[in-house]
């Protein structure tokens, strides 16, 4: 994380500009995941992301809120009912909401900072090292 205590902004969204976001606050536990239900929802080996306050962000695309999809009990995806892109996952009664790494507009000032669920990864990349990663700003 960064060494000041000086709120930033970010941007994000969708493939389509559909759904976008802004928030206002530090980066929260930017991580990547590899349990399954990541690797399957994202069709990829893991899922990139990093969370924020839910003080300070805010829905502002033309598409307002992503369309929302359960799944598992109190756990909520957000994807774009347009183009299809994941953009976050937010569980009921979370003070914080994870948006993708990838649907930031600038996704190079976030590196994940751990790897969760390291013994579901796939054999063929790299896990993220644990510790020593900051998160660049």
């Amino acid at each position: 994380m960064s060494e000041t205590n000086q709120q930033q902004t970010f941007t994000g969204g969708c493939l389509c500009g559909n759904i976008r976001y802004t928030v206002t606050g530090n980066p929260i536990a930017p991580l990547v995941c590899s349990c399954a239900h990541c690797k399957k929802l994202s069709g990829g080996p893991m899922t990139a992301w990093v969370g924020f306050l839910l003080q300070g962000f805010s829905w502002d695309g033309p598409g307002g809120e992503p369309t929302w999809f359960a799944t598992w009990p109190g756990v909520n995806r957000g994807f774009c009912p347009q183009c299809g892109a994941r953009i976050c996952a937010l569980d009921d009664g979370a003070s914080a909401v994870f948006v993708t790494i990838m649907s930031l507009d600038d996704h190079s000032v976030v590196v994940p900072e751990v790897q969760r669920f390291p013994e579901d990864a796939v054999s063929w990349l790299p896990q993220v090292p644990v510790g020593d990663r900051a998160t660049a700003v």
